[in-house]
């Protein structure tokens, strides 16, 4: 390989450890690193003042506006229920004054009626009711025999007909040309009507 690449002209000795010992011991690398600390530090510490003056600032304008926030919701709740508060008030007030004109004109009507009248309508009712209840000697048990005899005499001895707007029923209508067929009579004469299948 080395024909290839080649190597070097100059060879370095390789570091040994007391040279890597010596290298971070050395006090000029080491005070660029305490200066870069240092550095940080104090950009460390604005930060935290910033973030401190900020803490105050912020927060406390938020804590405000939450406090401002409560406040107006407790308001409108307050207006709220004294807006509802008015309206029961109305309400009630508005009932007051109907019953009130309920009572005036129960007491004109009242003040119209006639006792005494009623107490008469009240007697003439029991009255009427009294004839309509009374038994006018009809006999309890009534004899069929002198009914049947009652209707011959009366005319009317038809009453197992019925009426006369039923007498028609059994005969034929009009619109039909020829008489119906008796069920008995058809199976008679048509024997295709009966078919029997295997």
């Amino acid at each position: 390989m080395n024909r290839i690449f080649g190597t070097s002209s100059s060879k370095k000795p390789k570091p040994t450890l007391q040279d890597v010992i010596a290298q971070h011991s050395d006090d000029a690398r080491s005070g660029a690193i305490e200066v870069k600390v240092k550095k940080l530090d104090g950009e460390l510490a604005r930060y935290k003042e910033q973030m401190s003056k900020l803490r105050n600032g912020p927060g406390k304008q938020k804590r405000m506006y939450e406090a401002q926030l409560a406040q107006l919701a407790q308001q409108t709740f307050n207006i709220e229920s004294t807006a509802l508060a008015t309206d029961n008030l109305r309400n009630t007030m508005a009932t007051l004054d109907a019953m009130q004109q309920a009572n005036k004109e129960l007491r004109k009507q009242y003040g119209k009626i006639d006792v005494e009248k009623i107490e008469s309508m009240q007697y003439d009712m029991e009255e009427l009711l009294e004839q309509a209840t009374k038994s006018y000697a009809v006999p309890e048990e009534i004899d069929e025999a002198d009914l049947e005899a009652e209707l011959d005499a009366l005319g009317m001895d038809e009453v197992d007909e019925g009426p006369s707007y039923l007498a028609d029923l059994n005969k034929t209508p009009d619109f039909i040309d020829e008489a119906p067929i008796e069920q008995n009579e058809q199976t008679l004469t048509t024997p295709e009507a009966v078919r029997t299948t295997y």
